[in-house]
């Protein structure tokens, strides 16, 4: 019995992962075909860097803000105040 519910658990895992990876990729191919077909002058080196400064600064931020999220949850800032703790 214990090894037909590991195999409906790796049955379900798969069914998840599976049209997951299936819609990262078909975003993916969007993304590519997007960005080739969109005609135009030549993006300038300045806009490349400008654009990897922008991403690299929004995963920072990004990163930074979960990592107070987590901090303040670890150490109980989310908890309601109590007042009865004032009163000795």
């Amino acid at each position: 019995m214990a090894g037909s519910n590991a195999k409906l658990s790796i049955l379900s895992i798969v069914a998840i992962v599976a049209p997951l990876f299936a819609i990262l990729g078909a975003a993916m191919w969007f993304a590519a075909r997007a960005w080739i077909s969109v005609a135009g002058p030549p993006m300038p080196p300045a806009g490349y860097i400008a654009m990897t400064l922008g991403i690299v600064f929004s995963v920072v931020v990004g990163c930074g803000l979960m990592a107070l999220v987590f901090y303040s949850s670890r150490h109980g800032y989310d908890e309601p105040f109590n007042h009865q703790g004032d009163r000795e």
